[in-house]
């Protein structure tokens, strides 16, 4: 019985250190997947295929816990752009992550607890874990690539990056939300304070909250850029594009030159920044950032409020309003807004003031129609009491599309060039006294471009008469000069000079009435000059 007992445990010690044989040579030959009969422990690794990225456990900064991640391969500052089991760290390096035969990612803790695991609702057919070259973790059946039919992804729980390819939107078909939620310092990946994520209230645009709290948004996407980020335009880096169709509500970004690596990250600070890997100083460097001044806050100005970070003082009031408390402005407190100098009349016919260069005000009470035009728009919010102003939806190609606001109007930026065109609804008096005060404006400015420029003529005019008589008493002086040929003139240039019909007048014809005598030099006569 003991010979027995004792060749069964060899027997199974064997079967054992074949199976951990087995492990080993499956992740060394694939170095990208994890199968439901292996699993990765703390210290070990899979990298894509193209050794871009790579995943495993790790510790954040200084932190003494573990977490699963994904990082960049290729690049010297360890750059996590995913962890898994953020808000359930481990306490140690007994960590270990699988897959299991329901297509179900865990990360299991020296305890064989299970402290963080992904959901699929799928069935599933050999699953596979494997991290693609793009930094994409997906659960697959064995030998479906499809990436339709993929069990579960990373890509739909972003963390603080956005990388190319992903998407930052809703999906209306699965209710999957996808947004980006700061770490909560650079020691701990747990989420932070701020989340940047679609606004699908009213008409979607990309909004920074902490809590429930609004704290910056990024506009209206207009067919070209978000209507509050006119300095993302095209390069040649990388392209953007803004989804909103049945299916999906999105923002992404592919890259255009695949040599270059860029992210895009919501730091702990609440700001979305776009950064470029610079591997001549192997850093990181700024490319863009949402927000570039002041006028980023949300509703800096208060309500009808209009806010211009390179004026002193930055906040105004739209055309035909005043602020609600003039003593509050006077202290730079902006924050009650402005209120209209006169009071709407829809039944007796109001009107629109267009105001170019802007970010358009706040979407959540709006309706839009992507089909009307702008004149139509126009007609429908004038029927309506309660509309306050409009603008297209898109301004490709003229414009199309019908934007209409619905009560107060928040967080207006101005800009000294691009920006958007809108349409603020204003009683039909006071668009009169704009445009009489705007038409008196520029009739004072006229009236002062034409009155410089006459001045400006008449002094020209004044130099240029001066300098001809100038001219013309250096010529005739000259003149006489060489007629005359005698030193007295040259000493004296002031002696009067006369021309021979002058001295012929006063001598009447050098009659011999008029002569005194005669000399040496010739005949002397009288003068008579008048």
């Amino acid at each position: 019985m003991t010979r027995s007992r004792g060749t069964s445990m060899e027997g199974f010690a064997i079967h054992i250190l074949w199976f951990s044989l087995f492990s080993i040579l499956v992740i060394s030959s694939a170095v990208d997947t994890i199968t439901a009969t292996q699993f990765i422990r703390d210290g070990e690794t899979i990298v894509s295929t193209d050794g871009s990225f790579e995943l495993g456990f790790f510790k954040p900064g200084n932190s003494m816990n573990r977490f699963v991640g994904i990082w960049y391969k290729k690049i010297s500052i360890v750059t996590v752009v995913w962890v898994a089991n953020r808000d359930i760290p481990l306490v140690d390096s007994s960590g270990i992550l699988t897959v299991t035969n329901r297509g179900i990612l865990t990360v299991i803790n020296g305890d064989d607890s299970i402290i963080w695991s992904s959901n699929s609702t799928r069935s599933s057919q050999n699953p596979v874990a494997q991290l693609l070259n793009s930094g994409n973790l997906v659960v697959r059946n064995g030998n479906d690539n499809n990436p339709e039919n993929f069990l579960w992804q990373s890509f739909d729980f972003p963390c603080d990056t956005l990388l190319p390819g992903m998407k930052l939107g809703i999906n209306l078909e699965t209710g999957i939300d996808r947004y980006l939620s700061s770490w909560k310092s650079n020691n701990n990946p747990s989420m932070g304070d701020f989340i940047a994520r679609i606004e699908r209230r009213g008409f979607p645009e990309l909004v920074l909250m902490k809590g429930s709290v609004v704290l910056g948004r990024n506009g209206p996407w207009n067919g070209l850029w978000f209507s509050g980020t006119p300095n993302l335009r095209p390069n040649p880096i990388y392209k953007y594009d803004f989804v909103y169709n049945q299916k999906e509500i999105y923002y992404s970004y592919e890259m255009l030159d695949t040599t270059v690596i860029t992210r895009m990250v919501l730091d702990q600070n609440g700001r979305s920044q776009r950064f470029i890997w610079i591997d001549r100083t192997q850093s990181w460097s700024l490319y863009l950032s949402t927000q570039t001044d002041d006028c980023d806050n949300y509703a800096t100005c208060g309500a009808y409020g209009i806010c211009n970070g390179g004026k002193s003082p930055k906040c105004g009031c739209l055309k035909g309003f005043e602020p609600k408390f003039q003593e509050d402005w006077e202290v730079a407190d902006w924050s009650n807004g402005c209120v209209r100098r006169t009071q709407l009349d829809c039944q007796n016919g109001d009107g629109f003031l267009k105001h170019s260069g802007i970010k358009l005000p706040a979407t959540r009470n709006i309706w839009y129609n992507r089909s009307m035009t702008l004149e139509e728009c126009k007609i429908v919010c004038l029927r309506n009491c309660l509309c306050v102003a409009n603008a297209n939806v898109d301004i490709r190609e003229g414009g199309s599309g019908c934007l209409l606001w619905f009560g107060e109007l928040i967080d207006i930026k101005e800009y000294n060039q691009d920006g958007q065109d809108i349409y603020i609804r204003l009683a039909s008096s006071e668009i009169g006294q704009v445009g009489s005060s705007r038409k008196k404006q520029v009739l004072y400015i006229a009236g002062s471009i034409l009155l410089v420029v006459m001045l400006l003529l008449g002094l020209c005019l004044t130099l240029y008469l001066r300098r001809k008589n100038k001219l013309q008493r250096q010529g005739r002086l000259g003149h006489n000069l060489e007629r005359n040929d005698t030193n007295e003139c040259q000493k004296d240039p002031e002696l009067p000079l006369f021309d021979y019909a002058t001295i012929a007048k006063a001598t009447n014809n050098f009659s011999v009435s008029n002569k005194l005598g005669e000399g040496g030099f010739g005949p002397v006569y009288k003068v008579t000059i008048v």
